[in-house]
C-alpha cells in the first residue's frame, strides 16, 4: 500500500465515476483532491464522507482553460505532492455530426481532450522530480466501437487514447504509470434521465468502475496494468 501522504487529484469529480472516485480514494487515507466547475456539488462529496469522519479537499477547476489548470497544480502542491491524476473530466452531446454546432464541437475537444493533455502536462514535471507517479484517464468503450450520435466524442476519447499510449513509452523510464480505463455504459449524469431509467439495470454502476480505479493504484510498483476494459455483463447499449 502506498503511505497515507499520497495525493490523488481527481478532475470532474462534481458527480459519477469522479465524485465515486473521490469517496472511494478518501476511505484508503489518501489526501483527494477533487476539481470541476461546480463547487456546490463538489462540496456535497464532504456531507457524504462526514459519518465516516472523512473529507477530500475542493479545488474548483475548469479543465478547458490552461491558466486555470496551472493555477490548480500550484495551489495543490502547497498541501501535498500529486502522487496520482485522474483524468475523468468529460461531456458529449448524443447527437449525429451534421446537428453538432461549432460551439458543441469546440466545447467537447476543449474538455475531454486538450483539458486532459493540460492536466497531465501540469503534474509531469513533479511526477519527474519525484521518481515516479500514476496517471490514470477515463476513457470510452468508443475507443474500441463504433456507435452513432458520438463522433465528436469518439474523435475526443479516440485522440486522449493516441496522446497516452506515446506519453507512457516517454516515461518510462521516469516510473510514471499511464493507465487507460475504458468503460461501456455506466450510470451516470452524463446519460440522460430517460435513459438511466430505461437502462440503469443494465448499465455498470460508478460506484463499482471506482473501485476499480483504487485497485489499479495501489498495484505493487514493478507493474502497470496499461489498459482496462469494463462492460455491462449484459454487454453495450
Amino acid at each position: 500500500m502506498k503511505s497515507d501522504n499520497s495525493g490523488i487529484w481527481i478532475t470532474g469529480a462534481s458527480s459519477g465515476i469522479g465524485k465515486s472516485a473521490a469517496i472511494e480514494f478518501a476511505k484508503t487515507g489518501c489526501n483527494v483532491f477533487v476539481s470541476a466547475r461546480r463547487i456546490l456539488e463538489l462540496e456535497r462529496i464532504n456531507d457524504e464522507l462526514e459519518q465516516e469522519k472523512l473529507s477530500v479537499q475542493v479545488f474548483p477547476c475548469n479543465i478547458a482553460s490552461h491558466t486555470n489548470v496551472e493555477q490548480t497544480v500550484k495551489k495543490i502542491s502547497q498541501i501535498s505532492k500529486i502522487n496520482c491524476l485522474i483524468n475523468n473530466a468529460g461531456s458529449t452531446s448524443f447527437k449525429l455530426a451534421e446537428d453538432n454546432s461549432i460551439n458543441e464541437i469546440n466545447d467537447i475537444i476543449q474538455t475531454n481532450l486538450l483539458g486532459s493533455i493540460y492536466t497531465i502536462k501540469a503534474v509531469l514535471p513533479q511526477m519527474i522530480a519525484n521518481g515516479g507517479g500514476t496517471i490514470i484517464n477515463i476513457l470510452s468503450v468508443v475507443t474500441k466501437k463504433t456507435f452513432t450520435k458520438s463522433s465528436i466524442y469518439s474523435a475526443s476519447k479516440n485522440g486522449l487514447l493516441g496522446y497516452t499510449n506515446s506519453l507512457r513509452e516517454e516515461v518510462r523510464k521516469y516510473k510514471i504509470k499511464v493507465i487507460n480505463i475504458i468503460p461501456g455504459a455506466t450510470e451516470t449524469p452524463i446519460w440522460s434521465k430517460e435513459v438511466r431509467n430505461q437502462f440503469s439495470e443494465k448499465m455498470m454502476s460508478a460506484e463499482d468502475v471506482a473501485r476499480v480505479l483504487v485497485w489499479a493504484y495501489f498495484q505493487k510498483e514493478n507493474l502497470v496494468t496499461e489498459e482496462i476494459i469494463l462492460r455491462p455483463i449484459e454487454g453495450d447499449l
